[in-house]
């Protein structure tokens, strides 16, 4: 294994950081409440890095939700690229692929994943989606059709997508336009500002990702999406824990500053391992992916830390801010919410685990 970016990727990484710490400052994310940011995203598009992605692979998607991660930007990068790019290049027809990604690329296009529970998990494909008299394309080529029924309570960045990515019960995966007939779009208030929503579905037409019958598109979706989130929260630990280097080593107590307290030292040095922990696993299950290797187990593994030692990290970060950490309005508190709601996304550490033990005990009996 090289996780070594190439040249193409930290190029790519580089340009992100600069133009993400640029336009996404406390002030101005102070300002947007719940909605995504538009001049942002139009910015993060002009100098194409959601299109740079089908080139620099998951592993360099990963780094770019790193430095997404560590200003909180609000943009849909990582359910637009997973969903969107990603789905449909890797899944999608021959023509859905130049009717779809042209639009997906130049950001006018953003994808949302419609999953019941977190990114995915053993009970989330099609749990409330149910597909509906489907009927074969009338030409070569064309797309299988549905209607789909059912309601997703909660999908992240629904708000900001034009097309959504909808599992069904067979683990089959639907495109739906997000503005098309029988789809109804409810603005749901969630941990973190994300531009949610509840998505509602009433015989809405759809069409077959590809010609997937279920199965593998869906698994690769998932552990892409996992891998993705995981790189984000890897971003998000990051700077939380970068404020609190940043405040207890210039605030003072009783004439010297807080880093020099052993305790403090500790709890920052738990922190940093526990990043790092996330960082390499995303970046492990996403060079796999790359290289076309099995990534699912990694994924959940990425994920699993993700969630629990992201949630200790943030927790951290905020309690080194001492009392000002409690304050809604100080930066490290987005962080707070931001790390929460991906832990919330990814879903809990024991549910993972128990996904993880049931997937390694068919490996083994296979």
């Amino acid at each position: 294994m090289d996780f070594t970016p190439t040249e193409e990727q930290r190029a790519a990484s580089r340009l992100a950081a600069e133009i993400l710490t640029d336009l996404s400052t406390p002030e101005r994310l102070a300002t947007l409440g719940t909605a995504a940011d538009a001049e942002l995203w139009k910015a993060l598009c002009a100098a194409g890095l959601p299109a740079a992605v089908e080139e620099i692979g998951l592993l360099g998607l990963v780094l770019l939700l790193e430095e997404q991660g560590r200003t909180t930007a609000q943009v849909p990068l990582a359910a637009g690229c997973v969903y969107g790019l990603l789905a449909v290049g890797a899944y999608g027809s021959e023509e859905q692929r130049e009717r779809l990604l042209p639009g997906l690329r130049r950001g006018e296009e953003v994808a949302a994943g419609a999953f019941v529970r977190g990114a995915g998990g053993p009970r989330a494909a099609g749990v409330r989606a149910e597909v509906v008299r489907p009927v074969a394309g009338a030409g070569p080529g064309a797309p299988v059709r549905g209607l789909l029924s059912g309601a997703v309570p909660v999908v992240p960045w629904l708000c900001a997508a034009t097309l959504l990515l909808v599992p069904d019960a067979e683990r089959r995966l639907w495109l739906v336009p997000a503005a098309g007939p029988g789809v109804v779009i409810a603005p749901v208030a969630t941990t973190a500002p994300w531009s949610a929503g509840r998505l509602t579905l009433a015989d809405a037409p759809a069409e077959l990702l590809g010609d997937e019958g279920g199965g593998r598109a869906y698994e690769g979706v998932l552990a892409a999406a996992r891998t993705a989130f995981a790189g984000l929260q890897a971003g998000v630990c990051a700077g939380s824990l970068a404020r609190a280097v940043a405040h207890t080593t210039t605030r003072e107590q009783f004439g010297r500053p807080l880093s020099t307290n052993q305790a403090v030292l500790l709890r920052a040095a738990d922190a940093y391992m526990d990043t790092e922990a996330i960082r390499l696993t995303a970046y492990e299950a996403a060079w796999r992916r790359d290289a076309g290797l099995d990534a699912g187990t990694h994924a959940l593994t990425a994920a699993w830390w993700a969630s629990e030692a992201g949630t200790r990290v943030v927790h951290s970060g905020q309690h080194l801010h001492g009392g000002i950490g409690a304050d809604v309005e100080h930066p490290v508190h987005r962080h707070f919410l931001w790390g929460r709601q991906l832990a919330a996304y990814l879903g809990s550490g024991a549910e993972l685990l128990e996904e993880l033990g049931d997937l390694l005990t068919k490996e083994d009996r296979a």
